[in-house]
């Protein structure tokens, strides 16, 4: 059911504009029933229909009929009329980027406004814009009605299954080109990263670089330092060699304690003098004398990973492919209670 709120409407300041746009509702409401009686009244049959009514009735119409395109123009006067009072309170609310932008958005309106049978129909579109706007303000909720809530679906259903299928294509087309050997990989290494290796290399470097002197600093390396910690005082006292250090009378404990703290120190400061002196150079060195160079057997590694990707996308055109405004259908169904006869 259609709700109205009064409370939105004191709230939004535009009692104004909707009584202009229930006027113009009204008036629109005339014109396009006006318009049907005039179109119908061309046919013989309804000329008929309304002889048996009232032979005075269509002989009344007559002059009527003949001069309803001065008639329209009237009409679409007070639409025009009421179109640039819209774009200059609009320009001067700066709705819009640019002040010429509302008649491009608002262009059914305009056309709407043509004197011509065929383009009359886009006045239908003005009843959609002013519910739009009062929606928009929530002076009313569309989205309680059983009309709302029916197109919605079927929008819905629309859009899922040709987004649905669009998807189904693209990945079906990746597929064949994976299967086809698609050089993939190759394009990527050589047109991309290649193109970019000197400021990757950089970026890389002053990474490592940073991440250095953040292990570095007394408060945010601490977490670092207390894992490396743990893990080389674990790695020490499981070592068969340093616990025959224990034997040693009164001070094997000691020496076991500065022997955990020294490796410590000495693991934690190699691990930030190695991340400090890379530079870009030392990286690209690296890039172009070590990743560059690939097995037989790591090249059949690249072609399994494109085959387990292969088979992702299948899982996921499954998924995409599932009708899930059927499930939604079905849950509304079920949740109808059924009528006991």
């Amino acid at each position: 059911m259609l709700k109205f709120s009064r409370q939105n409407l004191k709230d939004s300041h535009e009692g104004t504009w909707l009584l202009l746009d229930l006027a113009m509702l009204g008036l629109l409401f005339i014109n396009l029933i006006w318009i049907i009686f005039d179109t119908l009244y061309t046919t013989a049959f309804f000329k008929q229909a309304l002889d048996f009514i009232s032979a005075d009735l269509v002989t009344g119409y007559a002059p009527i009929h003949e001069n309803f395109l001065l008639i329209d123009l009237a009409f679409i006067a007070v639409f025009l009329s009421e179109f640039c009072l819209r774009w200059v309170v609009s320009i001067y609310r700066k709705e819009y980027l640019r002040w010429y932008f509302f008649p491009f958005i608002h262009w059914y309106d305009l056309v709407g406004c043509i004197p011509a049978s065929s383009a009359r129909i886009f006045r239908f579109l003005r009843i959609f814009s002013i519910l739009y706007r009062l929606h928009k303000y929530r002076i009313i909720d569309l989205k309680d009605t059983a009309l709302f809530r029916f197109v919605a679906f079927y929008y819905d259903v629309f859009v899922e299954e040709l987004s649905d299928r669009i998807v189904v294509k693209v990945l079906s087309d990746a597929q064949k080109d994976i299967a086809a050997g698609s050089p993939l990989i190759e394009d990527i290494t050589s047109k991309v990263l290649a193109t970019r290796q000197n400021v990757l290399c950089e970026w890389l470097a002053a990474m490592m670089v940073h991440v250095g002197e953040s292990i570095e600093h007394s408060e945010n390396g601490e977490t670092l330092r207390n894992h490396v910690q743990q893990s080389v005082g674990k790695a020490v006292r499981n070592n068969s060699n340093i616990s025959t250090l224990k034997l040693v009378p009164v001070l094997g404990g000691t020496i076991e304690r500065t022997l955990e703290n020294s490796v410590t120190d000495i693991v934690t400061q190699s691990i930030i003098n190695l991340l400090k002196d890379i530079t870009p150079e030392k990286v690209n060195e690296f890039v172009e004398h070590g990743v560059n160079k690939f097995s037989a057997h790591e090249h059949a590694l690249d072609q399994e990973v494109l085959l387990i990707v292969n088979e992702c996308l299948e899982l996921v055109k499954e998924h995409v492919s599932d009708k899930r405004w059927k499930q939604a259908l079905n849950q509304r169904r079920n949740a109808t209670p059924e009528v006991s006869e």
